[in-house]
């Protein structure tokens, strides 16, 4: 059982590592587009039992007034354990139109649908804005 945890955390600290362009290779970067949203570091982190994860909603000005917004937590295997709530109006953060702004999303730490404490280890969140992903980030539950 440690060889499988120690292959997983393996994998996820090789997946964070920027990978590097060889000698001679073209480069193809392309001016960056702007995102239509940023993902703040969750709080308290580590959590125990609930946590809170700042977002911002941008891109507004000539462009739309609203965007679709989703926040996601998953584990290691990359299973949807929760979707966090907006603080304030108390919905699902999942397909929620919001105007531009900074908002605070809440997670009680219990797994979706069972109302079980989430066990401790890993867990990332992903914003997605107007179908984008646009960051994520890891967070550890004790």
């Amino acid at each position: 059982m440690f060889h499988r945890w120690a292959a997983l955390a393996l994998v996820l600290a090789l997946c964070a590592v920027p990978t590097k362009q060889a000698a001679g290779q073209q480069s193809t970067t392309q001016p960056r587009e702007r995102k239509a949203g940023s993902l703040g570091q969750n709080f308290p982190n580590p959590f125990n039992p609930e946590t809170r994860f700042p977002f911002n909603v941008e891109l507004c000005e000539g462009g739309a007034s609203t965007h679709v917004v989703t926040l996601k937590v998953y584990n290691v295997l990359a299973q949807v354990v929760a979707v966090p709530i907006l603080e304030g109006v108390n919905k699902p953060l999942q397909k929620l139109t919001l105007a531009c702004g900074q908002y605070v999303a809440f997670w009680d730490g219990k797994v979706l649908g069972t109302g079980k404490e989430a066990a401790s280890g890993v867990y990332t969140y992903v914003l997605e804005v107007d179908g984008d992903r646009v960051l994520k980030k890891a967070f550890i539950a004790k």
